[in-house]
């Protein structure tokens, strides 16, 4: 490690590839820009001396290579910076100092991005993580890499985009790992970070790392594959050849300007079309496969037109992600033919622009516009990236967080189309609810039925990638309490749930108090106290009158557990004095040890004066706009007016254990 400062006197560059790998960089960068380039090398050399990777690589190497990778990306100075200095913290004293002396702060603050998403690396082994006791520090270390990894995505996305093309380095030199470290780190990189990148419309590297990673997953089945394919190549590229000339000539005589080009085919991919399909690798249609490229949308069309006017197309075979772009706003026309000597063919056509943004995703639109101007395209990724972070309605512990953000950020999604062709990007297995409650609350509860493709369908029907989904509604509907049972499946998402459980609680008393009496008796009758006065019981839950009680049952602010207790205690008058310590209630003034907050930790904590909570009331928190988390009783008048624009303020909180 060296002793960083701002006098640090760093030597000349002496490595000759690095030398010139920074030369080459004038086509994209300014003088300026290239200048200090060449410092944070001078730095990193000195900085970095004859550490290695786990792949036997040099450290200087690996951080030059994964810079190169960026700017293939068109990333920007700073991203390059970054990246080669990405392990100045365990090399250098005092490295932010340094760093902001000679670089500036946003270096800085790339680095330390960089630092916290490091640990993400760690869900290599998420699988074997589900298994172990949730209360094991490991297990909880992997919550919170998961939360920074969420912020550091949010802050700026070029760490994430860093942390992506340094994976893929590492891919291209893992055959210098041990064979342990090999499927370890391909797993992880399959698992967490190809998915990301394929979020994040980077299919450069998507496909580069999942390609790479099957290499060391499922090694005979890779070299089967690349096998087939290169016993095949010279016919193939003889085949592509003919295709390729052909189309040159027919769109030329069309007065259409365009680039036709065979498309690249990854093992990856072709794999899993034969699985999915249930495929031999001679019927797959895209084994040939050509693009084209042209100016314009008008173009994208008519070129299509002159394809399947040539060969005649497959059934089933076409897809116009141009007037229905994916939810990652990959957008292009696919059709598989007939083509010459009857074999399959698949063609994609697209404009340059729809291609640069196909091959980069959201680095292609990382530089913002003269005048400061934002990229809208950059906006709505960051707009993307802060609905992960919307917490609110997570599960009550740190495990179950781990669990939705593997189902619903990771996994696949499913995508369907509203009657007008608007992509809805839901959770897998999401039904025709949670497909009403993406598009409007009121729209959710007003469903009444449900027709995919033009055919009616149950409530609770699993929709699949690129239905058409129509909402059936009545003028004046409210939601089913059925809906929020888990086993009869009628919704999926947080937010659809979280939706309906909201407009329970802000029904008309006379309803609630109906099925509050129905749950109590239904609880009386369970534990066989038919005789018991329900005033009491009422009291014992700290109601003064049977009809807030009751009121507060049906809107669901008191849970089955609180009934039978109560109901217990009144049974057991000895239980009650050995317990009486556990239910006393405490003074308003607590300090913020009392009540923990889920997902919060040193954060201003008060005590709502409206409502005045003691333990043991149910209790939810309130992020007020400068007076941290005000916490209110969950039956509160204030929380039960609040408006659907201010229920993601709304925070889990509970009693400290020990207060139990």
């Amino acid at each position: 490690m060296i002793h960083g400062s701002s006098s640090l006197q760093i030597p000349a560059l002496s490595d000759h590839d690095t030398q010139v790998w920074i030369d080459s960089l004038s086509k994209h960068l300014s003088p300026s820009e290239v200048e200090l380039v060449r410092q944070a090398c001078e730095l990193a050399t000195l900085a970095y001396a004859s550490h290695t990777e786990l792949t036997g690589v040099p450290l200087l190497q690996h951080a030059t290579g994964t810079a190169a990778i960026l700017i293939s990306l068109n990333m920007d100075a700073e991203t390059i910076i970054a990246t080669i200095l990405y392990a100045a913290p365990a090399h250098i004293d005092n490295w932010q100092e340094t760093l902001k002396a000679r670089f500036g702060s946003n270096i800085v603050s790339l680095v330390e991005g960089i630092l916290r998403i490091e640990q993400v690396q760690e869900f290599s082994e998420f699988e074997d993580l589900q298994a172990q006791d949730k209360e094991n520090g490991d297990y909880s270390k992997q919550i919170e890499s998961l939360r920074k990894m969420l912020l550091a995505m949010v802050q700026d996305i070029r760490v994430v985009l860093i942390k992506l093309a340094e994976r893929t380095q590492t891919l291209r030199y893992l055959a210098g790992a041990s064979e342990t470290q090999q499927k370890q780190i391909a797993r992880g990189i399959q698992g967490v970070f190809s998915p990301l990148a394929n979020r994040l419309g980077v299919w450069q590297l998507k496909w580069e790392m999942e390609d790479l990673s099957l290499r060391y997953l499922e090694p005979q089945l890779y070299k089967e594959v690349a096998k087939l394919l290169d016993s095949r190549r010279v016919d193939r590229e003889q085949y592509i050849k003919h295709v390729e000339d052909t189309l040159k000539q027919k769109l030329a005589q069309a007065g259409i300007k365009a680039e036709v080009s065979g498309r690249p085919k990854h093992i990856y991919s072709i794999i899993n079309k034969m699985r999915r399909k249930n495929l031999d690798f001679e019927q797959l249609f895209d084994v040939r496969a050509v693009r084209i490229l042209v100016d314009d949308v008008k173009d994208c069309y008519t070129a299509l037109s002159l394809v399947q006017t040539l060969w005649q197309a497959i059934p089933g075979e076409f897809d116009d992600y141009i007037a229905r772009p994916k939810s990652n706003n990959y957008r292009s026309l696919h059709t598989a033919v007939n083509g010459p000597e009857g074999l399959a063919l698949e063609v994609q056509i697209r404009t340059f622009e729809m291609h640069e943004y196909s091959e980069l995703g959201v680095a292609a639109h990382w530089r913002y516009k003269e005048g400061g101007k934002s990229d809208i395209v950059l906006d709505e990724k960051i707009a993307w990236l802060r609905q992960i972070l919307a917490w609110k309605e997570a599960p009550k512990d740190s495990g179950d967080i781990l669990e939705q953000f593997k189902t619903e950020l990771f996994q696949d999604n499913v995508y369907v189309f509203t009657p007008q062709g608007r992509v809805v990007d839901l959770p897998k297995d999401a039904t025709p609810i949670d497909f009403a409650y993406a598009l409007h609350t009121d729209l959710g509860h007003r469903t009444r039925g449900a027709k995919v493709d033009g055919h009616i369908v149950p409530l609770n029907y699993k929709l699949q990638n690129a239905e058409r989904v129509e909402i059936l509604t009545t003028k004046h509907g409210a939601p089913s309490r059925d809906w929020l049972s888990p086993t009869l499946g009628y919704l999926k998402s947080a937010s659809g749930r979280a939706k309906v459980r909201h407009w329970f609680k802000h029904q008309h008393a006379e309803e609630n108090i109906t099925h509050g009496r129905a749950r109590l008796d239904k609880e009386i009758h369970r534990a066989g106290a038919g005789s018991l006065n329900q005033e009491k019981i009422a009291q014992k839950l700290h109601f003064n009158k049977l009809e807030d009680c009751l009121n507060a049952i049906g809107r669901g602010d008191v849970s089955e557990y609180q009934m039978a207790t109560a109901i217990q205690e009144l049974l057991h008058p000895n239980a009650e004095k050995v317990s009486h310590v556990a239910v006393k209630r405490v003074p308003t003034n607590l300090s913020t040890t009392e009540v923990t907050i889920e997902g919060i930790g040193n954060l201003q904590t008060n005590m709502a004066k409206c409502c005045k909570p003691v333990f043991p009331d149910a209790i939810v928190g309130y992020v007020t706009c400068d007076r941290g988390v005000t916490i209110h009783r969950q039956t509160c008048t204030f929380i039960r007016r609040l408006g659907d624009e201010r229920q993601d303020r709304l925070l889990n909180a509970q009693w400290r254990a020990d207060k139990s």
